[in-house]
């Protein structure tokens, strides 16, 4: 890729992470150097630190961005929605849809945790958290207003996370299924899994 002649920082940048994403995802974050990022975009090696400070930084804000969309997208879905049982099929239609729109962040902000510095990975963490605990608080509701029989919250969300998130490992928009069937089916699996 040959950078364009006086492209600007910001759209310069937006090209270092959307490299950075294909090239993590692709290879891994261990087996991506700095210099293969560089190239892809058109850069010098050296030119790259007017953007990123390291490696770390770059794979930190990958998977942040990533965090912080995923929150902000799903409390704009569930605004307005009362109801237990329809916030989750609303948790569980966006969960799909990002997950299948977005499977390069996603895959990378599940692998590439174990990259992350200490301190990085405790903050990601805590917002992973913060994304569980809307699922969580959904699923608490739903208890209290007795639509949802469920023995462990924590425990049931997890599991509810596991088998939405397993999307990104096998859908292929071009095969037998479509989004809207696939949304039908995992919507009813959820559901026959929480309710009475």
């Amino acid at each position: 890729m040959t950078r364009t002649v006086g492209s600007s920082g910001p759209k310069t940048l937006a090209a270092i992470r959307e490299a950075g994403l294909d090239l993590i995802y692709r290879s891994g974050y261990e087996a991506m150097s700095l210099r293969t990022l560089a190239a892809k975009v058109g850069l010098q090696p050296g030119s790259l630190y007017n953007h990123i400070a390291t490696k770390q930084d770059l794979l930190y804000d990958l998977i942040h961005n990533h965090m912080v969309t995923l929150l902000e997208r799903i409390d704009a879905d569930l605004a307005g929605i009362d109801d237990p049982l329809e916030r989750l099929k609303a948790f569980v239609a966006f969960h799909l849809t990002y997950h299948i729109e977005r499977k390069r962040e996603v895959f990378i902000g599940s692998a590439e945790l174990r990259s992350l510095s200490p301190k990085n990975r405790k903050r990601i963490v805590a917002l992973r958290r913060d994304y569980e605990d809307r699922l969580c608080a959904i699923l608490e509701k739903g208890v209290a207003k007795k639509q949802f029989r469920i023995a462990d919250i924590r425990v049931s969300a997890y599991a509810i996370l596991a088998m939405l998130t397993g999307i990104c490992t096998w859908y292929d928009p071009k095969g037998r299924i479509d989004r809207k069937k696939l949304l039908e089916v995992h919507t009813r699996l959820v559901l026959d899994g929480v309710t009475p």
